[in-house]
């Protein structure tokens, strides 16, 4: 399986998270730590826009409305009320599927405009086609999130916008394949289908691994809660190693900033600016907590080899994923994209997990045991003769 296929496996859905009940705007956007390097969120807008939120309630989702909210937008989330119904009671919400086909489809939104659309829920382009041919004619804008996964592979070192897509073999394909070889085909068939509908009017955002407070998914989270427990600790890779991630909060408030410029095109969104060593994700883990621990770094060649073992959110600068963490985010930064230091998302990631109600933490899927590291652990001693 290919590297991209092995990221996706570890990225899983992030929005189909188990429900919440009853968590107000106000409170999950102190939550969200809304405190940001971006001085104009910290403000209202003087030009509030009506944003359309196709999702809301996954990880992504809340942290765009959060953003939104803080700069005085007007939204209304579109969903199947399923992922944690109970999040922004008061904010409008319409209910339906993505699927036209199912149910009462995209019905709800025969009515109604706004100045843009966020679509943060689609995966298959006829369904993303439906939903920007009924909008076309009621909104301004249209937001698709698409991958960084949505490139051809193999990887290229310091791939940007004009790098080719993926292709799908069959362009009707509805199922991420058994090892979600369709996925990132799938995402660029979705861009096009929305960039169809409303020619010169889509902005499509290629997002790299996002993370942060409120990540369901544990690949990021997994390292500062790891380092917060001690003992020794294998590392991938090398210190001096690209790594780029995007904090959901800095992801979300240029979303917010992208609509109220109607900025439109397409962006890498990733971060940071410049180059960031693995090792300053590393000491950020390990600053952020009082735990004592030792390092073990297992060589980018040894682990490339390791099929069967795969560290969370980290990729082997080696062989055919080299490129993996070498995107360009020029545009993205021209387009005053900010990134808020990796030491602040690594403490409030700690922060927000080690704050979940215990039926919560249950929801987090820390995506690496205990077993698997000291497995690994072995094999490289063993390797080394030690």
């Amino acid at each position: 399986m290919s590297q991209l296929r092995r990221q996706f496996l570890q990225i899983g859905t992030a929005a189909s998270v188990a429900g919440v009940t009853g968590v107000g705007l106000a409170s999950f956007v102190n939550a969200q730590q809304v405190t940001t390097n971006m001085p104009y969120t910290a403000q209202k807008s003087s030009t509030p826009k009506r944003i359309l939120i196709l999702g809301g309630t996954g990880f992504l989702g809340p942290a765009i409305v959060a953003a939104a909210t803080v700069r005085g937008h007007t939204l209304t989330l579109f969903n199947r009320g399923k992922t944690r119904p109970g999040l922004f009671p008061d904010i409008e919400k319409r209910q339906g599927d993505r699927d036209p086909n199912k149910g009462e489809g995209i019905k709800s939104l025969e009515t109604g405009e706004w100045d843009a659309v966020i679509d943060d829920s689609g995966y298959f382009p006829r369904m993303v086609g439906a939903s920007a041919q009924l909008l076309a004619s009621r909104v301004k804008q249209y937001i698709y999130i698409s991958s960084i996964s949505c490139y051809k592979e193999p990887v290229p070192m310091h791939g940007d916008e004009d790098t080719p897509l993926a292709s799908l073999s069959n362009p009707a394909v509805e199922e991420m394949g058994k090892n979600f070889e369709n996925y990132g085909g799938l995402k660029a068939a979705c861009e096009q289908a929305a960039e169809k509908a409303l020619p010169g009017r889509t902005t499509v955002v290629r997002p790299g691994y996002i993370v942060g407070p409120d990540d369901p998914t544990g690949r990021f989270t997994y390292w500062p809660v790891r380092f917060d427990q001690g003992g020794e600790i294998a590392v991938p890779g090398a210190p001096t190693e690209p790594f780029q991630v995007i904090d959901v909060r800095d992801l979300a408030e240029w979303l917010v900033m992208m609509v109220e410029h109607n900025t439109t095109g397409r962006f890498n969104a990733l971060g940071p600016e410049k180059t960031m060593p693995w090792g300053r994700v590393v000491e950020a883990c390990k600053k952020a907590t009082k735990a004592s621990s030792s390092l073990t770094w297992i060589p980018s060649e040894f682990m490339d080899k390791q099929s069967d073992i795969e560290f969370p959110i980290w990729s082997p600068y080696y062989g055919n994923s080299k490129g993996f963490h070498t995107w360009s985010n020029a545009r993205a930064v021209k387009a005053a994209m900010r990134f808020r230091p990796i030491e602040q998302t690594v403490a409030d990631t700690l922060a927000w997990y080690k704050t979940q109600l215990s039926e919560e933490k249950g929801r987090v899927k820390i995506a690496f045991s205990a077993e698997q590291e000291a497995t690994i652990l072995k094999r490289w001693k063993d390797s080394k003769g030690s």
